[in-house]
């Protein structure tokens, strides 16, 4: 075989993989409006990367454990979730106390829900806090939990506050109005 064809072939080879490779690449959305037109299979799986490191920071498990409980590979969500994780001295990944993530979530405020971007992991723990406490006062008529959110807002990735909904008033005729459910905090989550 001459050095020519033996050349073409190993570029040709190459390019295959390369492009192979590229069409698999997914790059962690930076903003609501990158993450809007990802196609809706992708939005579940960086879904998933979000939750799987908010498990492991929240739980203390292991990223192959919070992985697999939102079926997803380890690497992907190194790949994907990597500046929210640290390595440790012994090789196993540990997320860090609070991360710039972007999260799609539903805040609840006076006209119902709301689906809001938030980069930051304590503003999507406070909207989760929030949450668990107006599900503690319509099911169980104990407002006191909500006491805490009163005047507090949450600053979506735009930097727009939004302010959290404690009237108790409102939360019952919503709650009424069957416009409250709580099956996830995460806004489209499978």
């Amino acid at each position: 075989m001459t050095r020519r064809k033996q050349s073409t072939r190993k570029t040709a080879s190459k390019q295959h993989r390369s492009g192979k490779a590229a069409r698999r690449q997914t790059n962690a959305p930076r903003t609501p409006a990158q993450f809007f037109v990802m196609p809706e299979r992708l939005q579940d799986r960086w879904i998933g990367v979000t939750n799987a490191i908010s498990k492991m920071r929240a739980d203390r498990v292991s990223l192959t454990e919070a992985s697999r409980e939102f079926g997803l590979d380890r690497r992907e969500v190194i790949r994907l979730g990597g500046s929210a994780l640290r390595k440790r001295a012994n090789g196993q990944y540990a997320a860090k106390a609070n991360d710039g993530l972007l999260r799609v979530i539903l805040v609840l405020t006076e006209e119902g829900k709301r689906e809001i971007a938030v980069r930051d992991s304590r503003q999507a723990t406070l909207v989760a806090e929030h949450w668990n406490a107006a599900h503690r006062y319509l099911d169980r008529g104990d407002g006191s939990a909500l006491s805490r959110f009163q005047g507090r807002s949450v600053i979506d990735a735009k930097g727009k506050r939004i302010p959290l909904l404690t009237d108790l008033d409102e939360l019952n005729r919503l709650g009424n109005a069957g416009v409250l459910s709580f099956e996830s905090l995460y806004a489209r989550a499978a």
